[in-house]
This record gives structure tokens, sequence and C-alpha cells, in this order.
């Protein structure tokens, strides 16, 4: 892997950090269309030109950088939300916690039994920390739209791991990502658009008040 495909992983985990450290939605949903397109252009970098591979990146660039961003903005709007005022977690603890992930994720890459051709790549611990953020933003956010978000960026890591696989079984790693990728976002889609219309909000603690009728 050359030293743009390693810069660019850079700017995907300082991207983690936009995502915890931002209360406005439009923002971070800016920023993970940012991600998204970033990580389609990390195969044709990584790997060398074939139309499979043009066609797999096409595909990941409209999905994650057009598409997915336009439904989640969007949903946003007939919401009318603009900010995740009240997380579970606040926004300086987010961020410290997102550190130590990341921290920890280049400790934990350092100790896999990674073969020697991988050693000493930026895939691993990038695809960890991001995991990890994805994980944290999911756990620690209360609106639904917030979590979508969190879900997307937990995929965009899955993503990054994946692209160790693709010369091994390239048309299953990449059509599986995509699937999962649009799955999920159809069931968030569906989840947000029934708390919004039964209950007038999308603040997701607010189902534990939830009671059943007798």
């Amino acid at each position: 892997m050359n030293s743009l495909a390693d810069q660019l992983l850079v700017l995907v985990m300082l991207i983690n950090f936009v995502v915890l450290g931002s209360s406005r939605l439009a923002f971070c949903i800016q920023a993970v269309a940012a991600q998204g397109v970033i990580l389609g252009l990390l195969p044709g970098i990584i790997h060398p030109f074939s139309w499979h591979l043009a066609g797999i990146t096409a595909c990941i660039l409209l999905a994650k950088g057009l598409i997915i961003p336009w439904l989640i903005n969007d949903a946003t709007r007939k919401a009318q939300i603009k900010r995740e005022v009240e997380p579970f977690v606040g926004y300086v603890t987010t961020l410290l916690l997102g550190a130590v992930f990341t921290a920890m994720a280049f400790v934990f890459a350092e100790r896999l039994p990674l073969a020697p051709a991988h050693k000493d790549l930026l895939v691993v611990p990038a695809s960890i920390a991001t995991l990890l953020t994805g994980f944290l933003v999911l756990t620690t956010r209360r609106k639904a739209i917030s979590q979508v978000i969190g879900y997307l960026v937990l995929e965009n890591g899955i993503f990054i791991f994946g692209l160790l696989l693709t010369e091994a079984m390239p048309v299953m790693v990449e059509a599986g990502v995509l699937l999962d990728l649009l799955v999920g976002i159809f069931v968030m889609g569906i989840v947000i658009n029934q708390i919004s219309h039964e209950f007038s909000t999308i603040d997701t603690s607010l189902l534990s008040a939830l009671k059943e009728e007798s």
C-alpha cells in the first residue's frame, strides 16, 4: 500500500473525531459522506485497475457519498431536527474515549498475528478504530438519526478491513458490504419513520418508558 492510501486512512480516522465531537447532524452526515468517498477511492489506489474494480468503486461512491447521505438528510429535514442536544455521554468525554479507543486499536493491531505483507499497514488499526467509533456513536447518542450515522461509521470500519480480503474474494466481500449497508439503512429508516410518526420524536431513550397496555 502506498503512502497516499495511508494518508487517506489517517484522514478517515480524523473524520471519526469530527463525528464524535459535533452535535450538528447535517455536519456529521457530511463528514460520513466524505468518509464514504475516501473509502470508495481506496480500492482503486490499492489494487491494479480493472473494469470490475471501476464498477465497484462507482457503486461505493454513489451509495456512500451521495444516495445514503441524501436519504439521511431528507429524514433529518422531515423530522425537523438539527442537533443532538442531550447525548447519553457528553461530547468531550466521547472525544476522550475515541482517542483512547484509537490508541488501543493501534496497540491491538500490533499484537495480531498478521501476514508479513500486512504488518506495516494502517488498514487494521484504522478499521478497528473506525469500528469502535461507530459503536461509541451508537451507544452514546439519543437520536435515531445519530445512531444511523454511528451504524454507517461502524460499517465503514468493516469495509476498511475488507480491503485486505479483496484479492482473495473480491465480489463476495464488496457485494456483501454494500448489501449489509443497504439493509441496515432500510431497517433504520423504517425505525426512524415509525418512531417519528407514532411519538412525534426520534429520541430512542423515550422508548424505555413505553409500557404494554393491558
